[in-house]
């Protein structure tokens, strides 16, 4: 399906603050989540969607704000997908409980059109 840059940005916004939301229905912690196979499965696919639909972002919408650490998105999606068992823990848990949030509201400022 070819959506556009705004579907996609919808979808990143819809499918992180559900993300939100399980983590704190669930409890999943920072420490949960370092440890806790399950809550690795739960946060991981989500993460994954996310960085999917970032690849697929225009590339000039993209090169209109460089600002906005696309690669880095795009690029744990495919760590995620195609290195399960090397996957640092830690570096997720930053990417969760700090950096993430701070990703989708960046795009979600953005107007974009379609």
């Amino acid at each position: 399906m070819n959506r556009t840059d705004a579907q996609r940005i919808k979808k990143i916004v819809s499918t992180w603050e559900a993300l939100c939301r399980e983590i704190e229905k669930h409890g999943i912690t920072e420490a949960l989540l370092l440890n806790d196979e399950f809550s690795q499965w739960a946060v991981t696919t989500p993460l994954y969607n996310i960085g999917e639909q970032v690849y697929h972002i225009s590339p000039e919408l993209k090169q209109a704000h460089p600002e906005i650490p696309w690669n880095v998105v795009s690029g744990l999606r495919h760590r995620l997908v195609h290195n399960y068992e090397g996957i640092n823990w830690s570096i997720i848990v930053e990417i969760v409980f700090r950096e993430m949030d701070v990703f989708v509201k960046s795009i979600e400022e953005l107007q974009v059109q379609g």
